[in-house]
């Protein structure tokens, strides 16, 4: 049996009693874990059926049992609850198979005794020891043959009278059929009290050999040879006593002897030489009791003799329990490491041997906390300085290097299995308190003199003497933590010694032997196998964050991500919280020698597989915390320091048991107040833990009115705590309920006090054990109802806990990584949602515009599209609601379900409208091209007709190739030539000119410098300041000359642009700019052609949005002509090219020239099938083949983009995710091209930015991936309209009647191809046979398909495509339909993906302040603050440019655009933006006309990144 199994979660817990045999086991071990001294009177509860004749099994039996099973880290554990239950120990065990005799001295290697008694002066003196140390008296107990009276009661009632010490025959549930108690020795220490009542007046050892000693030689050997007093049980001193040997021996032995005689009567006879005979029958048991007690302290006073546990181990013949070779290997590599150790001052040892955790660790905390709290003004340069000290602090701690003490430690846990590891850990814990233990009591000592003295002096009110002995209590409080030395300051060493070398990157290996990252790993081997893991360092009030969450991504990887049901306890100072937490869950918080806990440990609990189902959590961490108000940090710890440890428990925390001690009411106050606090802070940050007070050493819990009257009580102090904490942190609760979810009958637990009787002897209290279980099963049920928390959660929030903590102020600064990933995941998969939609809709989209183009609809609904896209919708609705219920992370997705679904619902919507728009445009533009069509339809038709008519004609002169080739080619000439003459030349355009033309109708004269060269048109988006651009509105506030003065004025000196006005006029740009390239798309020139009306509408929609934004309310400047005219020039030359590649598709459409000279080849091949005799049906089954040449291309090409931007979706690394992963692919392009211009478009005009990078990733992706992607997919879908067009052409067959096939054939292809009847108009089909065209057209068609395939490349695939059917452009559609809303401070983009979404706005990392152009007020000085340690400063900024101060701290004061942000103060910016400043500086100096000089002077630490750093700082961040 090992303690892992015992300690596990289990179902056994709840039903403490026993009904069957096989349940006795783990209903005796849960109740002594619980330190319930009942537990030994487990029995099974049941009655007899009539017939059963088996026997009880004996109490002892399942002790002794389990005792036998159980592995030596189970029997330690046992044995040390079986000495906190007051009862007797195993001290000499009988194997019940050899016999042979084992001495368990491990197990007493946990076991401490404490006693008080008098000095030689007649002081009261404490004493604490370890018990395998303790040398004491020891009197033995034996019995030769069969007597009368109990042994073991007898013992019981000089040791405790109150308590059975020993098991006897009278105790409950005793019976004779006793098998596993014969021959085991037990022992118990008796230790006084410092009080006359005491039994003896000092610890005295009993041993009780159970059975007949003289049937047990060995053991009584051993007894009579170590004992101080013997006393020997027997019958009487008749001639038929068989041990009369035996007996004359033990009173010829020097040792003294009482002999006591159950069947005589006798008086007490002294034989002299400490030889004593004592009757015992007939008399009474109390005065019998008292007797042997006197005669025991009379002959300790004279024997000086004294028992030490290790010795037994001298005795030949015996088994040490400790010569297992697991156990000496660890004793001998302990002993090695502890004997570097050897003649060293305890209190001292640590700063040699643990170098990195004493003042250089303290110091980097502290400068740790004063980075997170910034004062002055130099914020960057100060934050700089600070973080290169705390790197120079890491690098001392590396130089420290390994002491051999800590070489030969990790060398050992490096080359052990786990088990080895315990053996070595075990031994190490009792080496250290073995060697700090003696100097901790004397330093303990002189403390409580020192108290008292203080005490003496706080009631006579001397001031001086008081602060002088206060500082020296201090003092001694400081030596009693240096000296501490535990498994606790190794592993917080091995923290150190972590962080330090992640912290400078690079391995010392003149130093350290070994790989630095194994130390992790062994830390959460060790706290997997149970030992606690210091989560915050009590000592420097400090959690160490990178080791925190270096251990846990260990246990991570060693279990996997399990989940937890995390414990947190808080409660005053030895108020009996880790006492509590032992009981409940059998755990042994370690602690060193003589100390409490200090800081906060975590303990894993494992959950047995049983019980996962019901509480559907794998562990239960259990975080112990030092006391509130400790009385040794009294000096040192402030309130703000109890604040902290309480906020960051209760936020760990799925429960917080606040623990309470006795009804001191200011004590209560104290605890109450912080506790509420804290409460009131999870619920400001949206965390919602439950707690539960445990109220504990309550005299008579039983009152029920009492119990009433308590928790009204508790409930008052708890309402008025919640007023004087709601003042603090500014909240609006009135009473404890408003904070937390709390029933004042539920969850108030009253615990019965500790211990049955006083102190050292006293048993713990059965109630109080039951008070216990009835929490454990009140937690667990609690926590079956819980959501827990992953580990890998876990992680993450101690970190957001710890970071909002060492700023000051919690609730602004606290931010929910949790929160954010889960809400960052949602955003992936709302991405995933919206692209389904969309590629189901641009499914349905190409599918009703071939048909609205074949004519086969001439309206669409919305209805219509909505029952279209029902099937993706409900099919989306059925993931989006698996995703909501079934994520791990259910319950925090759960706050933003509805939000998401109406979203989707009104994106929905969206995009059917905007189809339905899109569809309608295609309706009127086919109404609009209608004429074009025909026209060129008749042409096409007439040439069909007339080349037909030539080569009937030249049907005789077939066989001369040239000579039809010179026919055809003077009719073509000659045909084509008319058809031109006939049809108006289609111009070349000039958008700039036309743009001119117009502006000098607008404008009676042109200035002449504003129609430059096109490279040099001014880029309205980058311009630093558009001042020159506007003047002031007029006012109507001068009149007469002073009228004409300020209007002179105001032309001449224009207007200062406020930082504000500047940001506005920019948007207005960005958006007009966006709005236009959308406008030019929806003119549709590649099939309608271009038109001067085209740049009316821009320049008429521009004069419009100038003027409304000139008729704002806050806008006290107009527009000069000058911005209008640069701003329409630089938009058109912007799209010039747009214009001219969609004219391009229109004029290779529609020129005739060009059109004819395409189609020469096709129509030759016509006629020269006609001349060689081809039938009409072959020849009509070519034509219609060339005529579908063109709706192939154009389905193949537009299929090919939409699977395109499908798999781009996938596989391209910077479009398979979210917004955010796109951003972080643009950043890291911008670095490796370093460009400042496009940087400046970037970070000015960001959508814009997004769509140029996504246009060259899929152009990159077409050109690398065509062949072995874009081509398949091209020739997979050419393949499938090929299947569609011969089963079209098969089903046709089916009809006689040619207008009937033609009919039946185009409606078949009117979903795919762009092709019906009147394509076919004018075209005489009065010979064709419809019985051939089938296989005319299988014929035909590959020929076809194969000069298709030939003109597949990277040049024509977007040439090919419609703007709007272009992968890019859906990518964009996808990418862009988002927050581009950005800081007001530093410019960084909102990573939200909805547009118009609910709550704040907010970014990961922000930028600094210089990159907009932010200056420090009455300088030059470009800023380099950065938002996030802005707000933590006590700085101020002025709003909108304006005279008002707004503190930073409270930013939202400065306005709408500026309270819409959620900044959190942290240390969380980009080294990639301290690189951009850096590499950019002189360019950005030139762009805003100011300097990085005097307050804006960039940090030197800044200059130490390089552009690689950078790079890889996207790829760890974001």
């Amino acid at each position: 049996m090992k303690t892992a199994e015992i300690l596990e979660i289990t179902r056994s817990f709840q039903s403490q009693e026993p009904q069957e045999e096989n349940e006795l086991v783990n209903s005796f071990l849960h109740k002594l874990m619980n330190m319930n001294y009942r537990a030994r009177y487990t029995v099974i509860k049941h009655t007899k059926k009539e017939g059963e004749n088996d026997p009880d099994i004996h109490p002892m039996d399942v002790q002794m049992a389990v005792f036998h099973c159980a592995d030596g880290f189970l029997k330690q554990l046992m044995v040390t609850k079986l000495s906190q239950c007051q009862y007797a120990l195993p001290l000499l065990v009988p194997d019940p198979f050899t016999q042979q005799i084992e001495f368990p001295l491990w197990t007493f290697r946990q076991i401490n005794k404490s006693w008080k008694m008098k000095n030689s002066n007649n002081e009261i003196i404490s004493q604490t020891q370890p018990v395998y140390k303790a040398e004491t008296p020891m009197v033995s107990f034996f019995r030769f043959g069969s007597v009368s009276s109990s042994k073991s009661q007898l013992m019981n009632s000089l040791i405790n009278e109150k308590h059975n010490t020993f098991f006897h025959r009278n105790c409950s549930g005793s019976s004779r059929t006793r098998l596993l108690m014969d021959g085991v020795v037990e022992i118990a220490w008796y230790c006084p009290s410092g009080k006359k009542t005491d039994a003896f007046d000092d610890c005295v050892a009993f041993c009780n050999l159970h059975g007949d000693a003289g049937e047990n030689e060995e053991q009584y050997e051993i007894l009579t040879s170590t004992a101080s007093v013997n006393v020997l049980f027997l019958p009487d001193f008749g001639q038929k006593n068989q041990y009369k040997g035996l007996v004359r021996s033990l009173f010829r032995s020097p040792q003294p002897l009482i002999c006591l005689l159950t069947d005589n009567n006798r008086d007490k006879t002294v034989l002299g030489n400490g030889k004593f005979i004592i009757s015992v029958l007939n008399k009474n048991q109390a005065d019998l009791a008292k007797q042997i007690r006197e005669t025991i302290r009379q002959t300790l006073t004279e024997q000086k003799k004294t028992f030490k546990l290790e010795d037994v181990a001298k005795h030949t013949g015996i088994r040490v329990d400790e010569d297992d070779p697991e156990c000496q290997r660890g004793k001998r590599a302990a002993d090695q490491i502890m004997c570097l150790l050897r003649g060293k001052d305890p209190s001292t040892v640590k700063e040699t041997i643990l170098p990195c955790q004493g003042k250089l660790w303290h110091d980097w905390c502290d400068m740790n906390k004063k980075l997170h709290r910034l004062r002055g003004e130099d914020l960057e340069e100060d934050k700089s300085t600070k973080l290169k000290n705390m790197r120079e602090i890491r690098e001392k701690q590396m130089d420290q290097g390994l002491s051999e003490f800590m070489r030969k430690f990790i060398e050992t846990m490096n080359h052990r299995k786990m088990m080895k590891k315990k053996y070595f850990l075990r031994w190490m814990m009792n080496l250290l308190n073995d060697f700090t233990s003696e100097k901790i009591c004397e330093l303990y000592k002189e403390f409580d003199k020192k108290w008292q003295e203080v005490s003496t002096l706080k009631k006579v009110h001397k001031s001086d003497q008081l602060q002088t002995e206060q500082t020296n209590l201090e003092n001694i409080s400081e030596q009693i933590n240096r000296t501490s030395f535990g498994l606790e300051h190794i592993l917080r060493e091995f923290g150190q010694i972590y962080e330090s070398w992640a912290s400078v990157k690079k391995n010392k290996k003149d130093h350290l032997q070994f790989d630095f990252c194994s130390l992790p790993s062994l830390a959460a081997e060790m706290m997997i196998s149970g030992f606690p893991m210091e989560l915050m360092d009590g000592d420097a009030a400090h959690v160490p964050l990178s080791w925190v969450t270096a251990v846990l991504d260990q246990v991570v990887k060693k279990l996997g991500d399990q989940k937890l049901f995390v414990l947190s306890v808080l409660g005053i100072q030895s108020s009996g919280k880790s006492t509590m937490l032992n009981a409940m869950f059998g755990l042994q918080f370690a602690v060193s020698a003589g100390r409490c806990t200090r800081g906060a440990f975590m303990q894993l609990i494992k959950v047995s597989e049983e019980m996962k189902t019901e509480l559907k959590f794998d562990y239960i961490l259990v975080v112990d915390t030092e006391g509130l108000r400790a009385q040794e940090l009294a000096q040192i710890s402030t309130i703000h320091h109890d604040n902290e440890m309480a906020t960051l428990v209760v936020g760990l925390g799925n429960m917080t048991l606040i623990n309470i001690f006795g009804e001191n009411p200011s004590e209560m106050q104290d605890i109450l107040q912080i506790v509420v606090q804290a409460f009131m802070r999870m619920n400001k940050v949206r965390l919602n833990p439950s707690c539960m007070f445990v109220h504990q050493n309550v005299s008579d819990i039983t009152a029920g009115e009492k119990n009433t009257e308590g928790r009204r009580r508790l409930q008052e102090k708890l309402d008025n705590m919640t007023e004087l904490a709601a003042r603090e942190e500014v909240c609006d609760a009135e009473q404890f309920s408003d904070v937390i979810a709390f029933d004042i009958q539920e969850d108030v637990k009253y615990f019965a006090q500790l211990w049955e009787g006083s102190p050292p002897m006293a048993p713990p209290n059965p109630n109080y054990c039951e008070n216990i279980l009835e929490l454990k099963q009140t937690v667990l049920s609690h926590a079956s109802k819980s959501d827990g928390v992953m580990l890998t959660r876990l992680r993450d929030h101690i970190q957001d806990l710890w970071e909002a903590l060492l700023n000051e102020q919690f609730v602004f600064s606290f931010k929910n990584s949790l929160e954010i990933a889960t809400y960052k995941k949602l955003e992936t998969e709302y991405s995933k949602w919206t692209w389904s939609l969309r590629s189901a809709m641009l499914e349905i989209e190409n599918k009703l515009q071939n048909k609205i183009e074949n004519e086969a609809i001439n309206f669409v609904e919305e209805t219509d599209l909505q029952k279209e896209l029902n099937v993706k919708s409900e099919e989306m609705k059925k993931t989006m609601s698996e995703f909501f219920e079934k994520d791990r992370d259910a319950n925090i997705l759960n706050q933003w379900k509805a939000s998401f679904e109406i979203k989707i619902k009104e994106l929905q919507e969206d995009i059917v409208r905007e189809t339905k728009r899109k569809l309608n445009e295609v309706l009127q533009q086919r109404e609009l091209k209608k004429k074009i069509d025909a026209q060129r339809n008749q042409h096409e038709n007439t040439l069909f007709e007339k080349s037909k008519d030539l080569a009937l004609k030249f049907k005789d002169q077939a066989t001369d190739e040239n000579q039809m080739k010179s026919q055809f080619d003077s009719f073509w000439r000659r045909q084509t030539e008319a058809i031109i003459r006939d049809t108006p030349k289609i111009k070349d355009i000039d958008i700039l000119t036309d743009v001119k033309k117009l502006l000098n109708q607008i404008y009676e004269s042109l200035p002449s410098d504003r129609m430059k060269d096109s490279s040099q048109f001014k880029d309205m988006f980058s311009l630093p300041s558009y001042s020159e651009y506007v003047q002031l509105k007029k006012s109507s506030g001068f009149k007469g000359p002073f009228k004409n003065v300020y209007k002179v004025v105001k032309e001449k000196a224009g207007f200062a642009l406020s930082k504000e006005n500047e940001v506005q006029i920019r948007a207005l740009i960005t958006d007009i700019s966006n709005q236009t390239d959308e406008m030019i798309h929806t003119f549709n020139i590649a099939k309608l052609g271009y038109n001067i009306s085209c740049i009316q509408q821009l320049t008429d929609y521009m004069k419009m949005r100038m003027k409304e934004h000139e008729d704002g309310p806050e806008v006290k400047y107009v527009f000069k002509s000058e911005f209008f005219m640069d701003l329409i020039l630089y938009i058109c030359h912007k799209t010039k090219k747009t214009f001219t590649d969609q004219y391009k598709i229109f004029m290779d459409a529609n020129d005739p020239v060009l059109y004819f000279e395409r189609k020469s080849e096709e129509y030759y091949s016509i006629f020269q099938k006609y001349c060689q005799g081809a039938s009409s049906s072959a020849i009509f089954g070519e034509f219609v083949c060339k005529k579908l040449k063109d709706p192939i291309q154009q389905n193949v090409y537009k299929k090919t983009a939409r699977d395109l931007a499908d798999e781009m979706r996938t596989n391209c690394e910077s479009l398979n995710g979210n917004r955010s992963n796109l951003e972080k692919h643009i950043l890291r392009t911008l670095a490796e091209k370093q460009d400042f211009n496009t940087y400046m478009t970037y970070i000015k005009n960001p959508k814009e930015h997004f769509k140029n990078f996504i246009r060259d990733e899929v152009s990159q992706y077409i050109t690398e991936r065509f062949e072995d992607s874009v081509r398949p997919k091209m020739e997979n879908s050419i393949k499938l309209l090929e299947q569609m067009i011969t089963e079209a052409a098969h089903e046709s067959s089916k009809h006689a009647n040619f207008d009937l096939w033609l009919l039946h054939f185009t409606q078949q292809l009117s979903d795919v191809l762009v092709f019906s009847k009147s394509d076919l108009s004018g075209v005489n089909q009065d010979d064709v046979e419809v019985r051939f065209l089938e296989d005319v057209m299988k014929r035909e068609l590959p020929s076809i398909i194969s000069d298709i395939n030939s003109k597949f490349s990277t040049e024509t695939f977007p040439v090919k495509l419609k703007h709007r059917d272009r992968p890019e452009e859906i990518l964009i559609d996808h990418f862009c339909q988002c927050c581009w809303v950005q800081c007001p401070f530093c410019a960084a983009i909102c990573t939200n993906t909805i547009e118009n979404h609910p709550g704040d706005h907010s970014v990961p990392f922000h930028r600094n302040n210089g990159l907009k152009g932010w200056f420090y007020r009455g300088t030059t000085n470009l800023s380099i603050d950065i938002c996030t340690s802005a707000v933590a400063s006590d700085r101020s900024f002025y709003p909108n440019s304006s005279n008002d101060k707004v503190l930073w701290k409270e930013y939202r004061k400065g306005g709408p655009k500026y309270a819409s942000w959620s900044i959190t103060p942290d240390l969380s910016e980009l080294p990639y933006w301290k690189w951009f400043v850096c590499r950019f500086q002189t360019d950005l100096e030139k762009y805003y006309g100011k300097t990085f000089q005097g307050r804006g002077k960039i940090p030197d630490e800044w200059r130490k990144y390089s552009q690689e750093e950078a790079i890889e700082s996207l790829n760890k961040y974001i």
